[in-house]
Formats: C-alpha cells, structure tokens, sequence
C-alpha cells in the first residue's frame, strides 16, 4: 500500500475542517495529516501519495502559508509521487475566482512530473464566473463551497475519495492503508 500525507493550509479554519473529512474517509492516521506550514522535504520524501489543499484568498490567491510550502514542493523531486488536489472557495462573492487556489497548486506543480488524480471533478453542479482550477472543463482537484453550498459538501468528498480509491492504482485496490 502507499504511504499517503495531507497537507492543508486554512485561515479561518474551514480547509482544516475539510482536510479532516478527507482524513476520516481515507482512514488516515491523524499522524499523517499536517498544516502546511509543517511541509519540509523530509516530510515529501517519507509518503507516496500528497494530498495538498488550500483556500482561495483575496483575488484568487493562495492560502498565506502556501506560499512557503510550494517553494518546498518546487524544490523537490516530485517525480515518482502522487498528487490529488483540494481547495476552498466562495461561489457567490468570489464567482470569478472560485477555488483559484487548487489552481495556483497544479499550476506550479504541473511540470513537477508527479502524477495528478482526483483531477478530474465534473464542474456541472457548482455556480460561478470562472477558475483557474478548470482544465479542459473540469476542476483539477475536489472543489468545496462550504459557505454557499454546505449540503454538498460532504457527498462531493465521499464522491471524490471514491474516485480516488478506484482510479489511482492499477490493480483497483483501496489507495489508502489502513491502520
């Protein structure tokens, strides 16, 4: 089995909540799930699989801590890890930014040579102007608008846990070890 982390940077709290969820679902160890601000190469190097999510700030920027933390990443050899994204945002005051942040990240890490999964998210049921978190019509990571559309929230994570446990390993078996 892949060793898996998740690393989440949050303000206001909401992407912590969130990565917790993702935690629970993924029957990850509360050992494995870190603050951004906690990202250093050695970390990097001990798993298989990142999972990495951040909100979306001010005009579509990075969660604060980020800002460090994809330095590390960048600094990295990404090349035989797994990357599946996740991000925060707000739909309805922010339309024309949504969840620009999960964006940033698979920006930067694009030519990383990591493999990306859960980057496939159908955009169909979400409302708003644009994101930089759209590639060839889909998010490139779980999108999440607990502001606006809280009751979504927890059948989008269960949705893309799903996706991320039957699609990210060949031989189709459950990504995550469970302890």
């Amino acid at each position: 089995m892949k060793k898996v982390a998740l690393f989440f940077g949050s303000t206001t709290g909401t992407c912590e909540e969130i990565a917790y969820k993702i935690a629970k679902q993924l029957n990850l160890s509360k050992s494995d799930v870190y603050n951004v601000t906690d990202l250093s190469a050695d970390k990097v190097a001990e798993y298989e699989v990142l999972l990495l999510g951040t909100s979306t700030w001010g005009d579509g920027e990075l969660q604060d801590d980020w800002y460090d933390g994809i330095e590390v990443l960048k600094g990295v050899d990404l090349a035989d890890k797994t990357v599946a994204l996740f991000g925060c945002g707000d739909s309805e005051s922010y339309s024309d930014t949504f969840c620009d942040g999960i964006g940033l990240l698979y920006k930067d890490l694009k030519a990383s040579g990591c493999t990306f999964i859960g980057n496939k998210v159908p955009t169909d049921s979400y409302e708003f102007a644009s994101s930089l978190a759209v590639d060839n019509g889909a998010f490139v990571g779980l999108a999440i608008d607990d502001l606006n559309q809280s009751g979504l929230t927890d059948a989008r994570i269960e949705d893309w846990v799903n996706e991320l446990k039957r699609n990210s390993l060949p031989s189709k078996r459950a990504l995550i070890r469970i302890e």
